[in-house]
């Protein structure tokens, strides 16, 4: 897993209420991180992994969010 589609998993999993993934997207856009449209395809792979449905963290996907949150502790 890239260190982009681990960004945008702690992202999801602090994200404030009301925002969805593409007000993430956005946010991590406009601090350069990657472009929108990188971010979109980044947010497919994601999805298609099974990590986010319907702009949520599934149950798989907050395990890994919250293990990225320990690994950027370190």
């Amino acid at each position: 897993m890239s260190t982009e589609e681990k960004v945008i998993l702690l992202a999801m999993l602090k994200k404030e209420e009301g925002e969805g993934l593409r007000d993430i997207l956005a946010i991590l856009e406009n601090n350069r991180l990657f472009t929108m449209k990188e971010g979109k395809k980044l947010a497919k792979s994601l999805k298609n992994e099974g990590y986010i449905s319907d702009g949520e963290l599934t149950p798989k996907g907050f395990l890994v969010a919250k293990q990225v949150e320990m690994e950027f502790k370190l």
